[in-house]
């Protein structure tokens, strides 16, 4: 074969590739904004129609509906791209929520004690139950897979709340402003700040393959990246900032690629360490999180395409890796039930009861449990990590995907439910927890 044939051959591969992860986007892209809207007339949050559709996109509907064309569609080349795309949106994501982390909620005085034990209970009472649930049955679900590596990352996916869509939904209720929503919004950014810790430090033990010298390595070697990004990278970051940045624009061109250069830089030193370039996304939003002028601007000129591209990609990754049809027996089903019963019980019974010990009445404890019991995007986060690592199976997989969308579909009917019983509560005044 001439050099000139393999070049052609090498070109039409490649023209191929493209051909196939362009049409994978017009369907990825379009449904998703057909299933956000959807979503939202009934009563759901858009991110829920995005979630349930990139699963419907996978073997559970699509692959099972019309082989075919699914095959067509997501089979007829690598997913590779799609990968990739799905992990650099996850570092943009990260990126994002880490601007938004607003830590000035947790120096609130009114109902601390309140959000403190909401938090340590929303996770001490999951990971436990977590930690003991994917123990007992590493040998069923996950039988290659060290059982200790494996019974971490559940516990580590029944303590995740969702901070970014339990946000949106305080916002679409009106209960952003509350002490309500302060309180659950305060509680799940503790719970999620841990959690990411949790998860990183989890990820380098099973990366470290337990060894205690390498894991106490990787353990200083984070602490070490944690630091310098706080104590070095934020002040020179806002240096640049404030350098670049105008009144009339406080977001031109060349700061969005420094910004992004950080970013991506911050994801690799991550991936150097052996704990997910997401991480690094995530700290770089944190220590840009108080320029608030670029947070806005960020968030209005690149946040929203983002959303709208990336976020799709990354649901429909999750949805090609999940496969209802896996659980094929009244046994699977049956854990299933299990696994969603004890995800439940822990984070909802635990925060529930711990706002009953602070103080709070007993509705709006209730309420507090359901927002506490968001999982969604962070739970698929954790669990596309812990398939990727292999201590994850499948079919677990598919369980613990089922049991984020079933705790996020709840959330805003129940809500809107309680909030019909409560009218008056937003509108109190005093040392109420919605005033």
């Amino acid at each position: 074969m001439t050099t000139a044939s393999i070049a052609q051959a090498s070109v039409h591969r490649n023209e191929l590739t493209l051909y196939f992860v362009l049409l994978q986007l017009v369907v990825i892209v379009l449904a998703a904004r057909i299933a956000g809207p959807l979503a939202a007339r009934i009563g759901q949050a858009a991110a829920v129609g995005e979630i349930v559709v990139g699963i419907l996109l996978g073997p559970s509907l699509f692959g099972t509906l019309a082989p075919d064309t699914f095959a067509y569609v997501f089979r007829s080349v690598s997913t590779t791209p799609l990968t990739i795309l799905s992990q650099i949106g996850l570092i943009l994501l990260m990126f994002q929520i880490g601007l938004e982390f607003d830590f000035g909620h947790l120096s609130e005085r009114r109902n601390r004690k309140v959000v403190w034990s909401v938090a340590t209970a929303g996770l001490a009472l999951p990971f436990a139950l977590g930690f003991a649930f994917g123990l007992g049955t590493a040998p069923i679900l996950t039988p290659t897979a060290a059982p200790l590596a494996s019974a971490l990352f559940v516990a580590v996916a029944f303590s995740i709340t969702a901070l970014p869509i339990l946000g949106r939904i305080l916002i679409d209720l009106g209960l952003s402003r509350t002490s309500l929503g302060v309180i659950a919004i305060s509680a799940a950014a503790i719970n999620d700040v841990v959690g990411w810790l949790l998860l990183a430090m989890v990820t380098a033990v099973t990366v470290a393959d337990f060894s205690v010298p390498a894991f106490a390595t990787k353990v200083v070697f984070v602490a070490v990246f944690f630091a310098a990004s706080w104590w070095v990278v934020r002040p020179l970051v806002n240096r640049v900032v404030v350098h670049l940045s105008r009144p009339e624009d406080p977001l031109p061109p060349a700061l969005v690629g420094v910004l992004l250069a950080v970013v991506f830089t911050g994801a690799m030193a991550t991936y150097q360490l052996g704990i997910f370039a997401i991480f690094g996304g995530f700290m770089m939003g944190v220590v840009l999180h108080r320029e608030r002028t670029v947070v806005v601007a960020w968030n209005q000129r690149i946040g929203t395409f983002v959303e709208v591209f990336f976020l799709p990609i990354f649901f429909t990754y999750t949805g090609l890796r999940t496969d209802v049809g896996s659980l094929a027996t009244v046994e699977d089903w049956g854990w299933c039930a299990l696994l969603v019963a004890l995800a439940t019980a822990g984070k909802f019974g635990g925060c529930y009861v711990a706002a009953r010990l602070a103080g709070l009445p007993r509705a709006e404890s209730g309420m507090l449990g359901i927002m506490m019991n968001t999982r969604a995007l962070m739970e698929l986060i954790v669990l596309n990590v812990g398939l990727d690592l292999g201590v994850v199976s499948p079919r677990l997989f598919t369980m613990l995907v089922l049991m984020a969308i079933a705790s996020t579909v709840v959330t805003t009917p129940v809500l809107r439910h309680g909030l019909r019983h409560a009218r008056a509560m937003p509108e109190r005044a005093g040392g109420t927890a919605t005033s």
